[in-house]
């Protein structure tokens, strides 16, 4: 037995032996075999050091885990909680880097097993951690261990950087590039995927938001490229979602600019105290390497500029108010006056409303914080910029034209691409059922099922070209475009221009509007704060609420009280109708809307008055004479018999013995006029 084994006792055997076994990536645990063996092994050099085989414990769970912190390693914390727990009796590893290779893991590890006389084994001794020479000198091994990885890091990251510098250094390119026989970036050969990216750019520019380009490329698909797997180096296609255009946009390389650096790995520590690794962004002006025109750009590098501008112009998050679809125009940009924070907006069926979020978050009952109906505010803001701006305005019509007709000319020439492709594809399938031997039915089925199916793609491709050409409408004339340029106010009612336009409009000159209820009163007064820095206020009303403002007019019911006693309601429906007056709902009045005043307001009818002695109403004539009432308005519609009206608008029929004797002679030469009872017969 050597000097250094004579530290091992009895005490030591009678407790468990850890065999801690790891290899810091899954390749070397793949390629570097003859290092795992070896350290496998070391459960016979346990055995022939007085350990029995079933106080051996091998911890191999963290096999192709890197040793640089003790987070992820399951091994090492078991390895640790068994050390705390005074069940190891000695710890074996290879080399004192394998436990780990951070000098604070390493020191916490040597305190416990000083504490808990665990021995610490490997290929040049066994050390006693009680023992301050034996626990300096793992501890100087576990210091160069760490300084080893990071003089092998250095020179690897120092290799690549240099390679970067020169832009050499290969790395995957993202879908639209790929290298060519000498190694250079180039664009994608295959015309298709030239033109999603393209198109997903020009989308971008139009529709200014990641949602916008998905909306746009709804009905297409958009290529990725497969790094790894069954699928690796082949392009493939699928739909194209948010998180995919937002990091697009955000690759520099399809500016045509060659990057080093941009991400970087960060230890932090959670609430919970553990350290983890995290991969951040670096801001540009950190990037270590960043070479500018290094192969062809989608975009130039003042469009990738100005698109990491609207990007960030988007982010909610960040404070950030961007136009939105609604219908109110100062959504995001309008401010409570009392207590100065954001006023949300609200969407309801009656119509939109900027709304106090205090008076909602807080539970805050301040009288100036209060909701007010966004059309108010928007028409009293339209109308000022509308009057800020000139009559100038042919070049900005003219470059929206432009892009009109740039958009309907991607969106035909995509789908004209997917018709070439289809068409490509469906004569590679013909050559090759073509060169089959037609006798060999095996192959030569399969081969007719790929044409047949590729005839069908072919057609339903043409199919949607056809119909996305027939459903264009047609652009409007430039002589209209000029026209309508110089009328500004023409182009803000314009339906083709829409809520989101106008926000645009508007939030390019406004920066905010400021709205300030007064308690106890309907005046609003609206301030308006000009990107130039001038300001601006305006006072208005709000709207008369919707109870009150269906109510009857005053003006109405004090006509309908006046002639109330002495007129019908059909005399009241036409005084009211001569004086212009209407409800509240904005109609006619009509005898029922009359009738209705009058019961509310207990305005009396006019008095019945007493008929004259040869005067009698239709029914009664019409129950004298035995005919129907259908028969006497008949006669008086066609001049046969004179009436008048009398109260109630009711027809008063003069009707004495003549008249009387006249209207029976009528019936009995009549045989068209039944009589009641003739009725009653049939």
């Amino acid at each position: 037995m050597t000097g250094s084994e004579q530290k091992i006792t009895r005490a030591h055997r009678e407790r468990l032996a850890l065999i801690y076994v790891r290899q810091s990536t899954l390749a070397q645990v793949r390629e570097h075999t003859e290092s795992t063996e070896r350290q496998y092994a070391l459960a016979g050099e346990a055995g022939r050091l007085g350990w029995e085989s079933e106080r051996v414990v091998v911890i191999d769970c963290d096999l192709g885990v890197s040793g640089r912190t003790a987070a992820a390693r399951a091994g090492f914390t078991d390895l640790v909680a068994r050390v705390c727990m005074g069940q190891a009796g000695a710890v074996f590893g290879l080399e004192v880097s394998r436990l780990a290779r951070s000098s604070a893991d390493l020191q916490r590890l040597l305190e416990l097993c000083s504490v808990t006389d665990t021995l610490i084994i490997d290929g040049d001794g066994v050390y006693d951690l009680r023992d301050f020479n034996d626990r300096m000198l793992v501890g100087l091994k576990g210091t160069m261990s760490e300084a080893e990885l990071h003089i092998l890091a250095g020179r690897l990251q120092g290799a690549k950087r240099a390679a970067a510098q020169r832009g050499e250094l290969r790395f995957p390119l993202p879908v639209g590039y790929v290298y060519d026989d000498d190694g250079e970036t180039v664009m994608d050969p295959d015309d298709e995927v030239q033109a999603a990216v393209a198109d997903l750019f020009a989308a971008f520019a139009q529709a200014g938001s990641a949602y916008g380009v998905v909306a746009a490329f709804q009905d297409r698909r958009f290529p990725k490229r497969a790094y790894g797997g069954a699928w690796a180096g082949q392009l493939r296609w699928a739909r194209l979602t948010h998180s995919r255009v937002l990091g697009v946009l955000a690759n520099p390389a399809y500016a045509g600019a060659y990057v080093f650096g941009r991400y970087r790995s960060r230890r932090v520590v959670a609430p919970d105290a553990t350290i983890t690794t995290k991969t951040v962004e670096l801001p540009r002006a950190e990037w270590p390497v960043l070479i500018l025109d290094h192969h062809p750009g989608y975009i130039s590098w003042d469009a990738y500029l100005a698109n990491e501008q609207r990007r960030a112009a988007n982010d909610t998050r960040r404070g950030q108010r961007p136009p939105r679809e609604s219908a109110a125009l100062c959504q995001g940009v309008v401010q409570c006056g009392s207590c100065g924070r954001g006023m949300s907006t609200l969407h309801r069926a009656e119509g939109s409303y900027y709304d106090c979020s205090r008076s909602r978050a807080d539970h805050v009952n301040t009288p100036g914080c209060r909701s007010v109906t966004a059309r108010v505010v928007d028409e009293l803001v339209a109308a000022r910029a509308q009057t800020a701006l000139g009559p100038e305005q042919l070049a900005l019509a003219l470059q929206a034209a432009d892009q009109v007709a740039d958009r309907r000319t991607r969106a035909t020439r995509a789908l004209a691409l997917r018709v070439e492709r289809a068409r490509y594809d469906t004569v590679r399938a013909e050559r090759a059922f073509d060169q089959c031997d037609p006798d060999n039915r095996l192959v030569a089925r399969n081969l007719e099922r790929r044409w047949e199916t590729k005839l069908a793609e072919l057609e339903q491709a043409e199919t949607e070209l056809a119909e996305q050409q027939a459903q264009q409408r047609p652009e409007p004339s430039r002589d209209t475009l000029q026209t309508l340029a110089r009328d500004v106010p023409a182009l803000w009612a314009a339906p083709t221009t829409s809520d989101k336009d106008r926000k645009r409009l508007l939030r390019a000159l406004i920066a905010d509007v400021t709205i300030t209820s007064v308690p106890d009163s309907r005046e609003l007064r609206v301030g308006i704060r000009w990107r130039s820095g001038a300001s601006e206020q305006h006072t208005t009303q709000r709207p008369t609420p919707s109870g009150p403002a269906r109510r009857t007019p005053s003006e109405a019911i004090e006509l309908i009280a006046t002639l109330g006693p002495t007129h019908t309601d059909h005399q009241l429906v036409a005084a009211l109708a001569d004086a212009g007056l209407r409800t509240g709902v904005g109609r006619p009045f009509d005898p029922a809307a009359v009738a209705w005043v009058r019961h509310a307001h207990d305005i009396p009818t006019p008095p019945r008055l007493v008929l004259a002695a040869d005067e009698l109403t239709v029914t009664q004539v019409a129950e004298r004479l035995a005919v129907s009432d259908g028969a006497v308005y008949y006669w008086i519609s066609h001049g046969q018999l004179d009436a008048r009206r009398g109260p109630g608008n009711r027809l008063l029929i003069p009707f004495g013995p003549d008249i009387e004797r006249a209207c029976r002679d009528r019936i009995a030469a009549s045989a068209h006029i039944p009589t009641p009872t003739q009725e009653l017969a049939a």
